[in-house]
């Protein structure tokens, strides 16, 4: 079964910043870390077994770091185009036919 995947969008008290950044990259579940601009003040993608290891790492990790106000979480569906997809398309091994020709 393929690993479940989100995105996670967190709003962070300005103050803690930092101290919110240091204690998501400790996180093992945090695939990609990112300090945006816009809505958000953080984005990350969040990789867990399943929906209750997923939801474990949102309640009882992320929600609990001093500074994080609220999150904003969407589940990954389907992967058409990115580094994730690239790779597992690298990992899975490939159909080889070979054609063959003929002259007339």
């Amino acid at each position: 079964m393929a690993p479940l995947l989100a995105f996670v969008d967190i709003f962070v008290e300005s103050p803690h910043m930092d101290e919110v950044v240091q204690a998501l990259t400790k996180l093992e579940n945090i695939e990609e870390l990112y300090e945006v601009t816009g809505e958000f003040d953080i984005v990350t993608l969040v990789q867990a077994d399943d929906i209750e290891e997923f939801r474990d790492v949102l309640k009882n990790k992320i929600m609990k770091i001093r500074g994080v106000k609220s999150t904003v979480s969407s589940i990954v569906l389907k992967t058409h185009k990115g580094a994730r997809f690239t790779e597992e398309l690298l990992r899975t091994p490939q159909h080889t036919s070979t054609a063959v020709s003929q002259k007339d």
